[in-house]
């Protein structure tokens, strides 16, 4: 997610601990979290404060390795996941902006324990007056709705149907059961709902007005499994406006609503004989074939007879979406629409498309949507996992800057840079967290750096870098040196570490750690700690590994570590579990003992550590790079690297091409 309307939320606990909140046990990590910030604004001249027993002393992580979540960070030969598999029948009623529908849900037990009650997600609840989330923003709400009225929960079982009355807590819903699910046990539930569609003011989803007719972007629309895990068991966290934590399964949905409207939705149309006319049928299979994109519907055709079927009454639009973890579709009589193939590995196909109203289209504006997701899906699925889906699709809609799986919600008014950008990210979701089924509730860090790092690179890759590199409110947004632009968040006392609990980070810190710094850790990793050589094959294995499952931090430090054959402790340390600064300093240059070769002095004066390319030049003005790792500082702050050659070396430069976030560059030159 990009822009939706965030919440703003209590100060992180761990600005008022004095230990890391995953090391408590643990002597060597009880540096002072106050004070290790508080070095960000000492002076150049500052007496060192680096204790490398603190920056490389051992790191216990949360949950330990078992045959569940094994210790190379992978899923274990135990690892279990439960199932939701959903049939959806809703009818959306423009007249009253509301929907109504039935959700039959069936779940599988899949874990080793007998459940005695179910939780679900009614997200809607989060409209309510005096919900959780209303009262965590602080904020004057833009409107109030009656939530999620649950009308009827069913258990279906033998041929029976067992009327079950649920609890009801804010946005969650218990479903005691008769006789407890056993372990490997199935059930199905039917539950009969409605609820009004909030306004503009929804956030991430909504209704309003285009300038050809009303837009309807449809999302958290049905109630919702929640987790069951081997970490907490059922994981029912309110939803105070972060996102999700889902299981897998099958979705097939119906959607009944005007004849007039075109619905856009996650998965693949079931019945386009039904909603489609003869010639929109010919232009999509033409696009199938296409890498260019095809119009399916024109703007000037519109609200015109002959784009739809018939004018009068409904139409229901059936689709299928197998192995998500969400659907979510939008609807409008004002949607232009266009598509082309998506070319994906292994000889596979897709198609991407876009929907947009009258006054979105245009080449500087979504006239290129559809060319923007093509290369985004491809590029993702080349370089790290391939695109599972048989579609992506583009809204230019109400709710903008939201992702669900194989669908996007976007700004009406997106164009130019920003619309690439923010299709790239938003659909970037698709592999964090709609493959990999990150926890966004609990751990947002993960889903919007992991998907803002893979940004990165695809907004140099697009058009020859026709949009690179990537500087806008997700990564460097003053338009700079990533290195640089992070140093403000580094040095202030009271950003929270990116190890923070998601709903815990106010909307002043939510870009600038959760997306910004999450993102740039990986960046480092990949290009300073590791290189591509080592990083991008320890990536994709943890993407493959953990497709369609619910990975936790701790599993990918793990992965990365274990695949690298790196001990990485310090760099989780420094950058995820605190927010740590570092000053690594050039001091002196000195002849080496017997006159060969010369003795430079570098120097760690902050408590983060990285490795460092130290460049000397010779007396001759030749020049060499010395790659100093960050063992340099395993010992001691002050360390002598020894050149040898018969030139003295004359003057000596540590990140000379500045690759790494130094708060204070002015010490990083000796001569």
């Amino acid at each position: 997610m990009r822009r939706a309307k965030a919440v703003d939320a209590a100060a992180h606990p761990l600005m008022l601990a004095p230990q890391p909140i995953w090391s408590r046990s643990l002597k060597h990590l009880a540096y002072p979290l106050a004070g290790a910030l508080a070095l960000a604004a000492l002076p150049a001249a500052a007496q060192t404060r680096y204790d490398p027993a603190a920056a490389f002393a051992p790191l216990t992580l949360p949950s330990a390795a078992n045959t569940i979540r094994g210790a190379n960070g992978l899923p274990g030969p135990g690892y279990w996941q439960n199932r939701a598999d959903y049939q959806i029948h809703a009818t959306l009623d423009p007249a009253v902006k509301q929907i109504r529908g039935t959700a039959t849900i069936t779940y599988t037990n899949n874990s080793p324990d007998r459940l005695d009650y179910l939780w679900l997600q009614l997200d809607q609840n989060l409209y309510r007056p005096g919900s959780r989330g209303a009262m965590a923003s602080g904020r004057v709400p833009g409107g109030t709705t009656e939530g999620m009225v649950i009308e009827a929960v069913e258990l279906l079982s033998g041929g029976k149907t067992i009327a079950v009355t649920p609890v009801i807590s804010d946005t969650r819903m218990q479903v005691p059961l008769p006789a407890a699910l056993p372990s490997h046990g199935k059930l199905s539930l039917r539950i009969r709902y409605h609820f009004t569609i909030p306004g503009e003011w929804g956030g991430r989803m909504a209704w309003g007005k285009a300038q050809g007719g009303e837009v309807y972007n449809i999302a958290q629309w049905y109630p919702r499994m929640a987790v069951y895990d081997d970490l907490r068991g059922w994981d029912p966290l309110p939803y105070l406006a972060q996102e999700f934590y889902l299981d897998y399964g099958d979705f097939d949905y119906w959607v009944t609503l005007p004849a007039t409207m075109i619905v856009a939705g996650s998965g693949e149309l079931q019945n386009p004989q039904d909603v489609l006319t003869a010639t929109q049928r010919a232009r999509l299979a033409k696009a199938r074939t296409s890498d260019a994109t095809v119009e399916v519907i024109a703007p000037g055709e519109i609200g015109t007879p002959a784009s739809r079927p018939r004018q009068d009454g409904t139409l229901t639009w059936h689709f299928r979406m197998e192995n998500s973890r969400d659907v979510a579709f939008a609807a409008s009589s004002a949607f232009a629409w266009d598509a082309a193939r998506m070319n994906l590995p292994g000889g596979k196909t897709g198609l991407a498309m876009s929907v947009y109203p009258a006054e979105s289209q245009g080449r500087d504006k979504w006239g290129r949507s559809t060319e923007y997701l093509k290369h985004a899906v491809e590029e993702f699925s080349r370089r790290w996992y391939p695109y599972p889906w048989p579609n992506a699709v583009n809204v230019a809609g109400i709710a903008t800057g939201m992702e669900y799986p194989g669908i996007v919600f976007d700004g009406i008014e997106d164009s130019g840079k920003e619309l690439f950008w923010i299709t790239a990210h938003e659909i970037g979701h698709s592999w964090f967290p709609m493959i990999v089924g990150f926890d966004e509730r609990r751990d947002a860090w993960m889903d919007e750096g992991f998907n803002t790092f893979i940004d990165v690179y695809e907004s140099d890759a697009f058009n020859h870098g026709e949009y690179g590199p990537k500087r806008d409110s997700e990564y460097a947004e003053g338009g700079g040196n990533p290195v640089d632009e992070i140093l403000p968040i580094l040095a202030d006392p009271n950003a929270p570490p990116i190890l923070s609990r998601a709903d815990t980070v106010t909307e002043k810190y939510r870009h600038a750690v959760t997306y910004f710094k999450s993102a740039l850790g990986l960046t480092l990793l990949r290009e300073q700690i590791l290189g591509p050589e080592r990083f991008d094959p320890a990536f994709r294995r943890f993407i493959a590994a953990w497709a369609f499952k619910h990975p936790k931090p701790a599993d990918f430090f793990r992965a990365i570590e274990d695949a690298s054959g790196e001990d990485l402790s310090w760099w989780w340390r420094g950058w995820y579990l605190h927010n740590w600064t570092l000053d690594q300093a050039v001091t002196r240059i000195s002849p080496a003992r017997g006159g060969a070769g010369s003795l430079v002095t570098v120097e760690n004066r902050d408590p983060m550590v990285m490795p460092a390319t130290l460049r000397v030049t010779f007396a001759d003005g030749s020049k060499r790079d010395i790659a100093l790792p960050a063992e340099t500082w395993i010992r001691k702050a002050s360390t002598d690297v020894y050149v040898p050659g018969p030139q003295a070396v004359v003057r000596a430069e540590i990140d000379p091409d500045h690759k790494l976030p130094d708060r204070d560059r002015s010490n990083n030159v000796a001569r």
